[in-house]
């Protein structure tokens, strides 16, 4: 029986996904044999890479000016591929820093370059800085902020003006979720393994004149211009992976695109959000203006009813609800693949909970 899956990453995939995988896992394409399987070099192999990475395109309409990369590592080594690639040794960056994965970022960009932090959110991270409050440096090779911190449940409600320097943005957590401007961006780099596929995939869009800068001793396969150039097929990539997250693409384009699937992410996070306020057993201590759509933090008013909390949520159907270890309580991911239904499941348990124990 399937379950709701409210697993922060690996996440859960959309069902329909699933099933053609399933159904295409030993016979891909009538030839005998599984995607995973055939040489990443054959033609039946680079068609799917051409249609994942042309659908991509379309969804965010990113211009013919940006490369677009499918890599290993997951988001974290990006944590070290975009000042190896961007900046030369000892240069000025600039980083914001509203949460658990943007410091990870800056400790990593510590041991490249000198990290200016030009905006935090302060020792609770229930907020995001306004424009206003930024301080950006005049020298600065790029500026790196986390649109949403899926530990938190911290979304930016807008995108940072740098003033010049190319805006780098980790999106693993809200990629695909909304229509954006690419063009705002330098960089936008996204783990797979929350609303693009299974993990060991990451995606990395970035603009052309900022490859070709990587620094003395880079290793060739964390290039960007030496793996654009190969068509992200420099060495080996995870096949399997690049063929699912071309499914989900697919999946995301025959239910109307960007558009519609952020219509459908906004009614999932509003029904859970007024649950919540409306309760007097729940609360959710980020700031209205700051509120994650995919990730939604809570946690009891009676923190001792946490556990039992997740104890009877676990039995009803819904998995994954316990936060992050740096945070407790409460974690929802409400990913594209997430039904509304799944939302108003775990609504409907939250006022039962609340009834039996107050």
């Amino acid at each position: 029986m399937r379950v709701f899956n409210f697993a922060a990453g690996p996440a859960a995939l959309p069902l329909e996904v699933l099933e053609r995988a399933r159904d295409e896992l030993v016979d891909w394409n009538h030839g005998g044999m599984s995607v995973m399987e055939i040489s990443h070099r054959s033609k039946a192999f680079m068609d799917v890479a051409a249609r994942a990475e042309a659908d991509l395109r379309e969804l965010l309409g990113v211009p013919s000016h940006y490369k677009v990369l499918f890599l290993q590592g997951g988001a974290s080594a990006q944590f070290s591929f975009v000042p190896m690639n961007l900046t030369a040794q000892g240069a000025n960056v600039d980083y914001i820093d509203t949460g658990h994965w943007s410091k990870k970022a800056i400790r990593e960009a510590q041991r490249y370059c000198r990290v200016h932090i030009a905006g935090d959110s302060g020792a609770a991270y229930t907020s995001v800085p306004a424009q206003a409050e930024l301080s950006f440096s005049k020298d600065a090779e790029y500026v790196h902020y986390t649109p949403n911190e899926t530990i938190g449940g911290v979304e930016f409600p807008y995108v940072p003006r740098t003033g010049g320097a190319p805006l780098v943005a980790d999106m693993s957590s809200n990629i695909l979720s909304q229509q954006i401007d690419v063009t705002k961006f330098g960089l936008i780099y996204a783990g797979a393994q929350k609303n693009i596929g299974p993990a060991g995939l990451v995606v990395v869009i970035v603009r052309e004149d900022l490859i070709g800068h990587a620094r003395p001793g880079t290793p060739t396969v964390f290039d960007y211009r030496a793996v654009a150039a190969e068509g992200s097929m420099l060495n080996t990539p995870p096949t399997f992976a690049w063929y699912m997250a071309g499914l989900v693409f697919q999946w995301l384009k025959a239910r109307g695109g960007l558009a519609a699937i952020a219509q459908a992410n906004r009614l999932k996070a509003e029904l859970l959000y007024a649950a919540i306020d409306g309760s007097g057993s729940f609360r959710n201590a980020v700031a209205q203006d700051a509120r994650s759509r995919m990730n939604v933090t809570f946690g009891s008013t009676r923190p001792e009813l946490d556990a039992e909390f997740l104890r009877e949520a676990e039995g009803a159907g819904l998995k994954n609800l316990k936060g992050h270890k740096a945070a407790g309580g409460m974690l929802a991911s409400i990913y594209n693949s997430m039904p509304i239904e799944g939302v108003a499941a775990l609504v409907e348990f939250m006022r039962e909970f609340e009834r039996k124990h107050g």
